[in-house]
């Protein structure tokens, strides 16, 4: 039985279709352009205007898309042998739910809604289903979460924090996640559950700045910032921080942390520790 990955070329995805290819299986992989690479058959399709495909002998589906677009594809898609949805989400789900950006909040609800839509429709299909949410998820000079991070540091030198930075966080690297994903397809006990994947490390959001500027080489160069004046100098600093809005300031005192103990029973989730390395 084979594999596809959906959202193959994006940062889980990739690393998903690299584990199944190194294990010995030939995937397939899904993307809206054409592609080529050795030990994966790559098929042309867009989720967003889905078309009837076949795929005989297809036993799991891996999604790093938006789950929407699958729950509302999957019905158009041939996949009489598939037996198991990995579907990656986010924890946004929960730590963005009541953000002061209304944006933000409204987005969360669709993204939640698009959550339940996926795990409706594979149970109207017979389809067993896992849902992933990542933390903040990391690959050094791919991801737009540390990596953005740790170009804003190499541009400035240093990096402002709002208040001390005491929120604690468990950044989670994308090749772990893959990883999780295929412990998880494979694992009877992680059907029909919803698995937080944090990293292995709690950091405070001032010691994961410091270990950025470690992988970068460079003296940790902090400068907290009092709230109040956080707010104030933010409009001169939003058009270096790409997708910033004032609500980050506030998060950074906030502790967004997960339990990860489920999903270490179901499929022995081992992530490595936060050290990034930046070349």
């Amino acid at each position: 039985m084979r594999s596809i990955v959906l959202g193959a070329s994006g940062i889980v995805g990739h690393y998903i279709v690299d584990c199944l290819t190194a294990a010995g299986e030939r995937p397939v992989a899904l993307s809206r352009t054409q592609r080529q690479s050795d030990g994966v058959d790559w098929l042309v399709a867009d989720l967003a205007a889905p078309t009837s495909l076949n795929l005989l002998g297809v036993a799991t589906l891996y999604c790093t898309a938006h789950a929407g677009l699958l729950a509302d594809a999957l019905p158009h898609f041939a996949l009489p042998d598939l037996k198991r949805v990995v579907a990656f989400t986010s924890t946004s789900l929960v730590t963005k739910q009541d953000s002061e950006i209304a944006e933000e909040r409204e987005h969360v609800r669709h993204w939640a809604e698009a959550e339940a839509r996926l795990i409706a429709t594979c149970e109207k299909l017979g389809v067993e289903w896992t849902v992933l949410r990542p933390t903040i998820i990391y690959a050094e000079g791919r991801d737009a979460n540390i990596t953005r991070l740790a170009r804003l540091i190499q541009k400035a030198g240093f990096m402002p924090l709002a208040g001390a930075g005491s929120g604690l966080r468990q950044p989670v690297h994308a090749e772990d996640l893959a990883i999780g994903a295929i412990a998880a397809a494979h694992s009877p006990a992680a059907a029909y559950k919803i698995y937080a994947l944090p990293g292995t490390d709690t950091v405070s959001y001032r010691e994961m700045i410091g270990r950025i500027f470690d992988g970068l080489h460079k003296p940790r160069r902090i400068l907290p910032v009092p709230p109040v004046l956080w707010r104030a100098a933010f409009a001169m600093a939003k058009p270096f921080v790409a997708n910033a809005n004032v609500a980050m300031g506030s998060r950074m005192s906030k502790d967004m942390t997960f339990d990860p103990t489920a999903a270490i029973e179901d499929f022995n989730w081992n992530p490595r520790p936060f050290h990034p390395v930046f070349k």
